[in-house]
């Protein structure tokens, strides 16, 4: 009995994915405005190539921040259930945290959470 609902929630939601993309197949946009092919930054007239190459940096730093941010969000359904699972749930945040940790220190010794 459960097959056949989850069978149909995937058939119902491949065809609304296939007729969103009808749709916006047969209503394309029709403006042929040459402004809007150029790069907007911020309301200021670009000035020269807008290809520009960004340092490496900002990319890891954000992707640092990305993952510590994430993996703090698991703290908070751990807190809630810590008292129903006991030693075992105390345990397994040590281990989160210590790997948590062990990855900070990495990144700290490569130098990655540096703006140079």
């Amino acid at each position: 009995m459960e097959s056949e609902g989850l069978i149909l929630f995937f058939i119902i939601g491949a065809v609304l994915v296939g007729a969103a993309v009808a749709v916006s197949s047969f209503a394309p946009p029709t403006s042929t405005n040459p402004q809007k092919a150029e790069t907007y930054e911020c309301g200021i007239p670009t000035e020269g190539t807008s290809w520009l190459q960004f340092n490496v940096g900002y990319y890891l730093f954000a992707i640092l921040f990305l993952i510590f941010d994430v993996e703090t969000v698991f703290l908070f359904p751990w807190a809630v259930v810590m008292r129903e699972v006991g030693m075992v749930a105390f345990v397994e945040i040590l281990i989160f945290l210590t790997i948590l940790g062990l990855g900070l220190i990495y990144a700290w010794k490569k130098q990655a959470l540096k703006w140079d």
